[in-house]
């Protein structure tokens, strides 16, 4: 019999009135359930402020820069008194010339490691299996970013092409190796005296950690000075736009230490006293935790203090950073939440073994859904926020089983909302 769109609907309905139907009998029982339970679970609470604020060094811009430059060291790299940072080139020719002696260079670096390993005994079997071990050494080393190693194994991987191709005839003769060599170093001494001729080198005038970055902060955040900052100054910085030196080849960061100010709240700074220890976590442009000491806390000014950390760590890691978002860390604690409300301080008699005298003491703690029932759990209270605290139950190292068993554990159904309880009381 075929079934007509009336009853579809009648069918339809009954299903519509079935599910109102259920989630209000949920809903009321929600509302009207004296004895509201959460679950109790485990977590770890880390004690931290957030800070914005501005990374100082002691810093020196190198001057003399413009038109083509070539800069000769890398970001962070140590440079020497007297050694050269950078060579300024007069025309587009001559930064052209420079191009092709790294070229003539690089190939008779290969060329002369080629001749100083060169074995007569590797068979051209031997010299394949070489070549794809390099080819995956080099691989390896790329995809673990060890870029320590990468100039080497790059290095490696060339000579032994070059002495395949010496095995079929290209290198063989140890002579005409040793010609192509000094051929290659007359026309790298003639390239270097016309370089002499329409190139500069601008030479470091200290010691120190190069920076290609110049960012006109150099002489606002003169670690000299940090101290005279106040918290309306470092306002004005972060809304400042400074304007780099002209002519610069880059700079050179004189001094180990550096330094991180940044203004807190008074609450904020009453955590910290001169000569602390506080790890300092950053994540935006360099990810890194490091252990800082507090250097000075300025006195407070309209509910602010500026306060200033300084470390000798990681200098080399942190040349390019300057305003940053960071994250102190005060340590963590760990333990069982529980919401605030459900924390209740219960009075009990003890009595003292030896003297038998009886004392009221105080003892705060949980209850507790154990079947249809309520039981009270002791414990202490190890930090306390808003809405929750974070406690550890007092029973759960105990030797007595019936003692450990009635301890706070993760998982328990924690009573928020109950009145007159104690233990042992239905409650379903």
């Amino acid at each position: 019999m075929k079934q007509g769109p009336v009853f579809n609907r009648i069918m339809m309905l009954t299903v519509f009135l079935a599910i109102v139907l259920y989630l209000g009998v949920y809903a009321w029982r929600g509302i009207t359930d004296p004895y509201a339970t959460v679950t109790a679970y485990y977590v770890e609470v880390s004690d931290t402020i957030a800070a914005t604020g501005f990374l100082a060094r002691q810093e020196e811009v190198i001057l003399g820069g413009g038109g083509q430059m070539d800069l000769l060291f890398d970001e962070g790299e140590k440079v020497a008194k007297g050694q050269s940072v950078a060579v300024i080139y007069a025309s587009t020719a001559a930064a052209g010339r420079r191009e092709e002696l790294r070229a003539l260079e690089a190939e008779r670096d290969q060329l002369d490691y080629v001749l100083n390993s060169q074995d007569d005994s590797h068979s051209s079997a031997r010299l394949s299996g070489e070549i794809i071990s390099a080819m995956a050494g080099l691989h390896s080393c790329v995809a673990s970013e060890d870029f320590t190693r990468l100039e080497e194994k790059t290095m490696q991987l060339k000579s032994l092409v070059y002495q395949r191709a010496g095995a079929y005839g290209g290198y063989s003769d140890r002579a005409a190796l040793q010609a192509q060599i000094q051929g290659l170093d007359t026309q790298i001494s003639a390239l270097r005296s016309a370089s002499a001729q329409d190139t500069t080198r601008i030479t470091a005038a200290k010691s120190g950690i190069f920076s290609g970055l110049v960012d006109g902060y150099e002489t606002l955040l003169d670690p000299e000075g940090l101290e005279r900052l106040t918290p309306k100054d470092l306002d004005q910085l972060e809304r400042a736009d400074p304007i780099p030196q002209a002519g610069a080849a880059g700079k050179l960061i004189t001094s180990n230490t550096w330094y991180f100010i940044c203004p807190l709240t008074e609450r904020e700074a009453a955590k910290l006293e001169q000569g602390d220890r506080v790890s300092v976590r950053f994540s935006r442009d360099w990810s890194g935790e490091v252990e800082m000491t507090v250097h000075y806390i300025g006195a407070v000014q309209t509910g602010r203090v500026t306060v200033i950390l300084s470390s000798t760590r990681f200098l080399s890691n942190i040349t390019l950073l300057r305003q940053q978002s960071v994250e102190l860390l005060f340590g963590s604690t760990s333990g069982i939440q529980v919401p605030t409300n459900a924390v209740r301080v219960r009075s009990e008699t003890v009595t003292d073994e030896k003297t038998g005298q009886e004392t009221q003491v105080n003892i705060a703690g949980v209850y507790v859904q154990v079947g249809a029932e309520s039981e009270f759990k002791p414990v202490e209270i190890l930090a306390q926020e808003e809405d929750f605290c974070i406690v550890a139950s007092v029973d759960a190292q105990s030797d007595n089983d019936n003692v450990a068993k009635k301890a706070l554990r993760p998982g328990d159904q924690i009573i928020v909302a109950g009145k007159d309880l104690f233990d042992g009381k239905v409650i379903q």
